[in-house]
C-alpha cells in the first residue's frame, strides 16, 4: 500500500489447517507496534477470516541476503562486524524497552546504511496485548530456536520467550547467514517434532565463523541460558572488536 507520505506493508491474517491463531497475528503485532512507534502510523482491523494490519514499510536488505556473497559451509568469509552490530543494537533496543521478540531470524533484520530494523513482532511479549488478539507462544522457526524453547514446546506445546532465547537465535542467525548451516543438524525432511528433539538432544554445529564473531556466537549459543551474554554485552563485545 502506498500513501502520499510513505509505503506501507499490509498483512492479512487467516487461520491455517494447523494453526488457528495465525488469524490474530496481524492485529497482535499492530498492538505491539503501537507501543513502540507512533500509534498513528499503525493500522489494524478485522475481516471475515481474521485480522489485518498496515505498518510503515522498512526499506533495506535482509541480513541473510546481505551476507550471501561470503556464505560458505566450510570456508565462510569473515562477516561484517558493522552489520552484526546493527542487528544486535536493534534487538538490544527492543529488550531495553521490556520486550522479547520471540521470532529472531536473519530475514527479520532489515539493514541499510543508517542501521537495522527488526521486523515481524507478532510473537513478541512484554507488554499489554488485548485478549481478543492474544494467543499462547508455540515457538518460532525451529532453525533458530534455543534448546529450552524447543524443550518447552515438546513438553507442553507452549513456551515462554525470553531475552536469553533471543540472544541464542541471534547467534544462530549469524551462523546460518555466514555458513548456510542450521545451528543443529537434522534431515531436511524431518518434521518439527523431530527437529526440536534434535535441538534438545544434540550439540550445535561447530562454530567456524572467522574473526571476532565466531567466539561471540559460541557464547551466545551456550546450551545454558544463564551463560549467554545479554544483548548489551553483545553490542559491547562487537564495539571493542571494531
Amino acid at each position: 500500500m502506498q500513501t502520499p507520505e510513505s509505503r506501507y506493508a499490509v498483512k492479512l491474517g487467516y487461520p491455517t489447517e494447523i494453526h488457528k491463531w495465525t488469524a490474530l497475528a496481524p492485529a497482535r503485532e499492530a498492538t505491539i507496534l503501537r507501543q513502540l512507534i507512533s500509534p498513528e502510523r499503525v493500522l489494524l482491523g478485522e475481516w471475515a477470516e481474521g485480522t489485518w494490519s498496515a505498518q510503515p514499510w522498512r526499506h533495506g536488505t535482509s541480513l541473510f541476503d546481505l551476507w550471501q556473497p561470503g556464505r560458505h559451509s566450510t570456508d565462510p568469509k569473515e562477516p561484517s562486524l558493522n552489520d552484526a552490530l546493527a542487528c544486535a543494537t536493534a534487538l538490544a533496543h527492543l529488550h531495553e524497552r521490556g520486550w522479547t521478540h520471540g521470532d529472531v531470524q536473519p530475514n527479520h533484520f532489515i539493514l541499510r546504511p543508517d542501521g537495522a530494523f527488526l521486523i515481524d513482532l507478532g510473537l513478541a511479549q512484554g507488554g499489554a496485548v488485548p485478549a481478543a488478539y492474544d494467543f499462547q507462544y508455540r515457538g518460532c522457526l525451529v532453525h533458530y530456536e534455543a534448546p529450552e524453547i524447543s524443550q518447552g514446546i515438546l513438553t507442553t506445546g507452549t513456551a515462554v520467550p525470553t531475552k536469553e532465547a533471543d540472544v541464542y537465535a541471534l547467534g544462530a542467525s549469524w551462523f546460518i547467514s555466514a555458513t548456510g548451516w542450521r545451528h543443529v543438524s537434522y534431515p531436511d525432511d524431518a518434521d518439527r517434532k523431530d527437529q526440536r528433539q534434535a535441538i534438545v538432544d544434540k550439540p550445535h554445529r561447530p562454530i567456524n565463523v572467522p574473526g571476532p564473531l565466531g567466539p561471540l556466537i559460541e557464547q551466545m549459543m551456550s546450551p545454558k541460558p544463564a551463560d549467554r551474554p545479554t544483548t548489551t554485552e553483545v553490542c559491547a563485545e562487537i564495539h571493542n572488536a571494531l
